[in-house]
């Protein structure tokens, strides 16, 4: 039984604690004592701690008996907590997701001797791992992943719940999107290419750029086509655009009655209460993951297919799941299977390590979180 500690206990951190605590043990750490209180009671077997995490001593401290961190803490402060916890010597799983290159920590991880694998949610994270695990054994020349988390009820305008801060998704709505198209890194604007898309138990839905690459523009440049798009219900991108347009996300302050005011701040404020996914409301994770390329000299695809819903019997979302289910899927696989090396590690590149991905998607189907594969040959084998 290994000690684990979680940091950040939130909507996901605390699903990574619940799961983690069924076979290790848990101390999770946050300076919210509600959350805490919250968790303690959904779990009893479950330490905490009340600790400020954005103080690097706190941290220590917390972490000291640990053989491995989880980090889930909000995207702003995560890429100061991972370094803290790489300095404190302490190997990691982060899905944070902070907007910093977490390679740019790699140096400090080789230097303590401890590894961290970043981006370890479900997208990024799952669809990292499937790309890495096909990458091993085709020679892959397409990737593409669609994605999104939607409430299951839809009332308009937006026909959307965050399960998180709004500006954390305004922030996806306003940055240049990075795609790879024939080789070369293309930047577009966000919610371009807006295309529809059915699935099962959801129907159709619209599919416009974000940027989702994250470090796979750097770990698999040789992949000549890569792209990643939000899925939402139809006509959301539109009413985004209007807001974005008219100014509503500018950074910018300007003057309201005296007072200097965000415009980006005033609408995450207004938008905080349309997004908040209300009790016992039901959301779910859809997700398209298609991957093409030459394998066994033959052209194939395969498509895997997720749809998953809110657990209201344990009262875990299907963000929390999803996501925190693949971290501690991954953590599992570390405790049993340690890197050779230090430093850190994709999604992608942890899920080129042998046995990774089958023990992610069995760990996970476990839980019941599902990913349906599809296998199709295109072509018979290739003509030399």
């Amino acid at each position: 039984m290994a000690k684990l500690c979680v940091l950040g206990c939130g909507m996901v951190g605390s699903a990574i604690a619940r799961d983690l605590v069924v076979n290790h043990q848990v101390i999770a750490a946050d300076k919210n004592k509600k959350q805490l209180q919250a968790l303690q009671d959904a779990a009893p077997d479950i330490n905490t701690a009340v600790a400020d995490l954005s103080d690097d001593d706190a941290i220590a401290d917390v972490i000291a008996d640990a053989d491995l961190v989880v980090c889930a803490v909000p995207g702003f402060m995560g890429f100061n907590v991972l370094k803290a916890v790489l300095n404190a010597k302490k190997n990691a799983v982060d899905i944070s997701f902070f907007p910093e290159n977490a390679l740019d920590l790699d140096y400090l991880a080789k230097k303590n001797k401890v590894f961290a694998v970043v981006d370890c949610g479900v997208a990024p994270g799952m669809d990292n791992i499937i790309l890495g695990a096909h990458n091993e054994s085709m020679k892959v020349e397409n990737f593409e992943c669609y994605v999104g988390g939607l409430p299951k009820r839809r009332q308009w305008p937006f026909e959307y719940k965050a399960p998180f801060s709004p500006i954390d998704v305004i922030e996806e709505y306003t940055r240049p999107v990075r795609l790879v198209e024939n080789g070369k890194v293309t930047i577009r604007d966000p919610l371009t290419d807006c295309e529809l898309m059915n699935f099962d138990k959801v129907g159709t839905l619209e599919a416009f750029n974000t940027d989702g690459l994250r470090s796979l523009i750097h770990t698999m440049a040789h992949i000549p086509n890569m792209k990643e798009k939000t899925l939402r219900y139809p006509g959301h991108s539109e009413y985004i655009k209007v807001l974005s347009s008219s100014g509503f996300f500018s950074e910018n302050p300007i003057e309201v009655e005296g007072a200097s005011v965000r415009p980006i701040d005033f609408t995450s404020k207004i938008l905080i209460d349309n997004w908040k996914l209300k009790k016992n409301e039901t959301e779910f994770t859809i997700m398209r993951v298609i991957i093409e390329g030459e394998e066994s000299g033959k052209q194939k695809r395969y498509v895997y297919n997720l749809y998953d819903e809110t657990d209201h019997e344990h009262g875990l979302s299907s963000m929390a799941r999803t996501t925190g289910f693949t971290a501690t899927g991954a953590a599992n696989f570390l405790l049993e299977n340690s890197p050779s090396e230090p430093g850190i590690i994709a999604p992608e590149v942890f899920g080129g390590f042998e046995g990774s991905c089958e023990y992610i998607l069995d760990y996970l189907k476990q839980r019941n979180v599902v990913y349906r594969k599809e296998e199709t040959t295109l072509t018979t084998e290739r003509t030399k």
